[in-house]
């Protein structure tokens, strides 16, 4: 059974299980409540024992499904399940409650009634963990252990439906033993709220994963607690160290370039001590400072209210901030600007030079293929040894081959070449590394620089240096357009850069202002989406619009980035998106969000519309709060490129579909019902991201063709009728064949004579015993592709075959339509009041056969000659 579309669809389908919370059923489809009620009976519970079902849409099954604490718990467990088959009464049930690692439900929402009271919050809890990837790998999301290790590794807790960093947080206790009498602060423990951690916190996995803190960084954990960060660090190599007023005593409080206060403000309970902390913290950060606090959330009120926190039974501080508030506390008391990285987590650099390195890193092209490092040059060859000749007197031996400088210094040489092309330019002295090594070798820097540029690959190295110049012109353009006001001096990387690619800064904005006008000029732009979608991939549909996987936008054109670029600082972080699509004459970008773009056939769940010229932005959700069915994304591979994981079954996937259902070139089609359907009915299921063979066998009354049921084909004739036999095909195959015959041969004759009669049609082993008068199953080809008791083809044609007869019409006439209009194998004329026998199959014999009747009663097979026939 599945679930009827339209506005007025709720529940989450996953592979082919659709599920629905009991409080959905209603306003969904009343029958699905009757059948669970069926169901309930079969497995002899109360309707009371459970709170969701799932429905099977291929096979007709259906699951009563127990989660308690559904709207109290973020990710409710599966506490018990019952399994019934309603055709056959069969039920199977498990219990889960002993189980330490039971099924969890995410998306609740999704499950329930569109206007429920709970629907927002659970709706923002999952945005939130679309937004950290958490739903990228749904293998690891399904069971509650593997999901509590992907929440830990990402730095994060859920406390009733909110998302909170794993900072000093400590378990709260509803009851307040402990906390009678008066607190100051010589009863508060700060030392209590140090965590021991297994993985980075998530502040330091936030730095490494944007590239802040590197191998070669130096890093300080003011505050460390316990140490495990540090400790991790030191054993990745970088050099880490850490102090803390109870566990690290002892340790020195050093500068260092990166420095992290992690949760440690939130446990001061005297403001002012709070605040010169944070002072001092920023004062021992050569390049940036990373502070994280806790952000109010469901539980931030228990304890006792203390100063401007609470103090918990544990006896430790907590002081909770609103992520404005976080943000506006480290500006005031810093007097500096600040960056988010993440809830509760803020960059502050004290490098203006560093800062902007961050800021043009994020404007940086992906290559479009991996940069060519030349190789070390060979030693040349050792001279062959002359002729043996009669010395006129004792010859020295030839001196050997000097050793070249490239291979004393293997190495270092081939760094100063790698930097060569990751620049684009020649890299200054304090860009390379080993320079001592390189002088040793060659004699003098100079040396060393000339050989390497000799070496180049010049292809590689000309691409690389447009790279970096387009780099350089999307950050500046993106830098206009957001109109933040000019850094003081440019950081001496960027001035290099400058220097090298545009002379001077002026012409460099220059040229950046006209990327930037170029953006807006809907020529350059359709030009920019043609060449994007020679060279890269996407979906150019005509000349109107251009469509392409978030990933993928490093890897445009620069007047693409800058015109996406543009629509990002008003939507937000494009990555956080599915797909781009580039409006090109209208000044638009449409920023689209899937459910899960993994799948084959993901549903758009929202579009935001970026109007540049107006500076508007609209947004357009789907789901059961929107009352607007998701749109289902067909051709999903044209977004995507070749390079990217899946492509090769997403193209496969897509070119199967569009054969059994009809996608516009605007990737427009049917409905998620309508397709799972088609799916179907054309005997095929989706098999993670690939469409394979149903291995269930189609219902009676299931479709086969446009104009015929199963039944027609299968209890037709009068032999069938009159013993009542179940004659059903027991190959898959058989069905999959009767399906051919149908949208093949029938189709068309019903399409153009009207209605027929099906006389006989399939003819499994035991209806063939019951069938009076002469038939051959091995050459009918009525048994289709049913098999004997040795396991071998009844009939080795294979395909199906049908007998039909067509009212008030010559079937001599009909005969010849067929053989000229239909790709039939076999067909046998019996007269032209007489039913014919036509069939379908791999042989496409073409072949049609009069079988004429003689005066004995006998028929003699002649063959036919007709237009279209052999």
């Amino acid at each position: 059974m599945a679930m009827s579309a339209g506005k007025n669809q709720i529940g989450k389908t996953v592979g082919h299980h659709h599920y629905i919370h009991v409080l959905g059923v209603e306003q969904s489809d009343p029958a699905v409540g009757r059948l669970a009620e069926v169901a309930a009976r079969l497995a002899r519970t109360s309707c009371a024992d459970f709170n969701v079902i799932r429905l099977d849409q291929h096979g007709g099954r259906i699951a009563l499904l127990d989660y308690p604490n559904f709207f109290d718990v973020a990710f409710p467990a599966l506490a018990r399940s019952w399994n019934v088959d309603p055709a056959t009464g069969k039920v199977s049930f498990r219990d889960f409650r002993e189980s330490p690692n039971p099924p969890i439900l995410h998306r609740k929402e999704l499950l329930l009634p569109r206007d429920h009271p709970d629907a927002a919050t659970f709706v923002k809890l999952t945005r939130d963990l679309e937004a950290l990837g958490m739903f990228d790998d749904p293998i690891r999301v399904g069971f509650r252990i593997q999901w509590e290790e992907l929440l830990r590794a990402r730095g994060y807790r859920v406390s009733g439906h909110d998302l909170i960093p794993i900072g000093n947080q400590e378990d709260f206790d509803d009851t307040d033993d402990g906390l009678s009498g008066t607190n100051d602060a010589a009863q508060v423990f700060r030392h209590l709220t140090a965590l021991s951690r297994q993985s980075l916190s998530a502040p330091v996995a936030t730095l490494t994963r944007l590239g802040v803190l590197q191998q070669t960084t130096t890093f300080f954990d003011y505050g460390c607690g316990r140490g495990d960060d540090v400790a991790t660090l030191q054993a990745a190599g970088i050099n880490a160290a850490g102090w803390d007023p109870h566990y690290a005593s002892d340790k020195p409080v050093q500068p260092a370039q990166i420095v992290n206060l992690g949760y440690v403000i939130n446990v001061i309970e005297d403001p002012a001590e709070r605040r010169e902390v944070l002072r001092r913290a920023f004062a021992l950060a050569e390049t940036a400072l990373c502070v994280s606090a806790m952000l109010a959330s469901e539980d931030a009120v228990k304890g006792k209210p203390f100063a401007d926190g609470v103090i918990t039974n544990r006896k430790t501080f907590q002081k909770y901030f609103t992520q404005a508030e976080l943000r506006d506390y480290i500006e005031s008391s810093l007097q500096a600007n600040t960056i988010a990285l993440a809830p509760g987590t803020f960059l502050v650099f004290k490098d203006q030079d560093a800062e902007q390195r961050f800021q043009m890193s994020r404007s940086r092209s992906r290559f479009l293929s991996p940069l060519s490092i030349p190789r070390l040059p060979k030693s040349p060859k050792l001279p062959k040894p002359a002729k043996p000749i009669k010395p006129l007197k004792e010859l020295r031996s030839p001196l050997p081959p000097k050793t070249p400088p490239w291979e004393l210094c293997a190495e270092a040489f081939e760094g100063l070449c790698r930097r060569w092309m990751e620049l684009g330019r020649k890299p200054a002295l304090d860009e390379i590394e080993q320079t001592s090594e390189l002088e040793a070798a060659f004699g003098s820097l100079g040396k060393a620089y000339r050989a390497a540029a000799g070496r180049l690959d010049q292809t590689a190295f000309e691409l690389s240096r447009a790279q970096r110049i387009d780099d350089m012109l999307v950050y500046l353009a993106l830098q206009t357009f957001r109109r933040r006001k000019p850094y003081h001096h440019l950081e001496i990387g960027l001035q290099r850069d400058v220097k090298a690619f545009f002379q001077d800064y002026g012409s460099a904005t220059d040229q950046a202002g006209q990327l930037l006008r170029k953006a807006a000029s809907p020529e350059s732009l359709s030009a920019a989406c043609q060449t994007a979608a020679e060279k890269i991939g996407g979906w150019l549909i005509g000349s109107k619009y251009y469509k392409i996987h978030s990933s993928l936008i490093g890897r445009l054109p620069a007047v693409l980035r800058v015109y996406i670029g543009c629509a990002g600082v008003l939507y937000g972080d494009m990555s956080l998106a599915d797909v781009i699509k580039i409006h090109i004459h209208s000044g638009k970008v449409t920023v689209i969000r899937c459910d899960d773009f993994s799948l084959p056939l993901p549903r758009v769940v929202e579009r935001v519309k970026v109007n540049l010229r107006h500076q508007e932005v609209r947004v357009f959700s789907y789901g059961q709060e929107s009352g607007y069915e998701p749109p289902v994304m067909f051709l999903k591979a044209r977004v995507m490129n070749e390079e990217m994981p899946g492509y090769a079954e997403q193209l496969e996937f897509d070119e199967r579909l569009g054969e059994i259902m009809p996608v516009d070139e605007n990737g427009h089609g049917p409905s998620m019902e309508e397709v799972s359907s088609k799916i179907r009915l054309g005997g095929l299921k989706v098999d993670g991201n690939m469409l394979v063979e149903d291995d269930q066998p189609p219902a009676l009354e299931d479709p086969c063709g446009a104009n015929l049921k199963y039944r027609d084909l299968i209890i037709c004739g009068e032999t069938a009728l009159r013993t009542g036999l179940p004659n059903l095909p027991q190959q898959l195959a058989s069905y999959r064949a009767l399906r051919d015959l149908a949208e093949n041969i029938l189709d068309p004759v019903i399409d153009w004579y009207g209605s027929i009669r099906l006389t006989y049609g399939f003819s499994g082993p035991e209806l063939a015993k019951h069938i009076p008068g002469r038939i051959s199953p091995p050459l009918d080809q009525h048994a289709a592709h049913e098999v004997n008791r040795a396991g071998k083809h009844i009939c080795p044609r294979l395909g199906a075959a049908c007998d039909f007869i067509v009212a008030d019409e010559d079937m001599l006439e009909v005969a010849t339509w067929v053989a000229a209009n239909t790709p039939f194998d076999r067909l046998y004329f019996y007269g032209s009041d007489r039913p014919i026998h036509v069939s379908y199959g791999p042989e496409n014999k073409r072949e049609v056969i009069e079988m004429v009747l003689k005066d004995d009663g006998r028929r003699i097979p002649r063959k036919l000659r007709l237009n279209g026939a052999n």
